[in-house]
């Protein structure tokens, strides 16, 4: 049996629709790849299921190291070697109050280098519930003040 075009066309559709079922957002890169096969085979149907199949996993593979490499390049990041340019000026809202020498907790609205939950200090007393502003990173802990 020949691989046609709308083969790859149905296959590319189908794994783009798995995508809504799986939550890696990997399985995308692999549909695209398909449809990139349609259009190849549809010009190029004398092509082989074996080139077919290498040519669909290296467009595949290069979609999704393009994704990660390009439009993800901070997806790694962890807790260690936080660096402080990215989180000073960021505002929260304290969800335990501080005061000073007592530490409280701040949450963000978006999670900053992998939490959106982080300890912090103050020079005065802040009650949970005011919106802060972090002015450096000391340590593991956030110095803030109010926003």
């Amino acid at each position: 049996m020949q691989v046609e075009w709308w083969h790859w066309a149905v296959a590319g559709i189908a794994l783009i629709l798995a995508e809504l079922f799986v939550p890696a957002f990997v399985l995308i890169w692999f549909g695209l790849g398909g449809l990139v096969m349609a259009v190849v085979v549809a010009v190029a149907p004398m092509l082989g299921i074996t080139s077919q199949l290498g040519l669909w996993l290296i467009v595949s593979l290069a979609l999704t190291a393009y994704w990660f490499k390009v439009f993800k390049p901070n997806q790694h990041k962890t807790h260690i070697g936080m660096s402080a340019s990215e989180v000073i000026g960021e505002i929260g809202m304290l969800t335990h109050d501080v005061a000073p020498f007592a530490r409280g907790e701040v949450r963000f609205q978006k999670p900053l280098v992998g939490a959106d939950v982080w300890p912090c200090i103050a020079d005065e007393e802040i009650k949970a519930g005011e919106r802060v502003i972090v002015l450096a990173v000391e340590g593991s802990l956030l110095k803030i003040r109010r926003s």
